[in-house]
């Protein structure tokens, strides 16, 4: 199983950043599994930020609930992460995670794509 991020490395404030995951080696339709956003910021933890599961059901970080949707498209078998309003505690390394049965612990993940928000 492959998982790829993509998207804009550079967001100004007030955006919204978008960023896609595309993934080889197994669907995002399968049952039980969950594909997911992580996030480290520098210097600091990871972040899990939600999950869509392979029912379409979403689950979200109750602190970024306000501002974060996930979504999904099953031809391309690829999900997307939509972050609004950025502002520089956003800056991260964006990370697209897979999930089996529950959102605990992650078994796969992307390699990774810095984000910086900045005018």
């Amino acid at each position: 199983v492959q998982l790829q991020e993509s998207g804009p490395g550079l967001v100004k404030p007030s955006q919204t950043l978008s960023l896609t995951c595309t993934v080889s080696g197994d669907s995002i339709t399968t049952n039980y599994y969950y594909w997911g956003w992580i996030r480290q910021p520098p210097g600091k933890g990871l972040e899990w930020m939600g999950a869509i599961a392979w029912s379409g059901s979403t689950y979200y970080s109750p602190s970024l609930k306000s501002r974060t949707s996930i979504s999904r498209d099953t031809s391309k078998n690829q999900f997307t992460l939509q972050l609004s309003s950025v502002t520089p505690e956003d800056i991260a390394v964006y990370y697209c995670v897979r999930y089996h049965r529950s959102i605990i612990a992650a078994d796969y993940w992307g390699q990774g794509t810095q984000v910086t928000v900045s005018s």
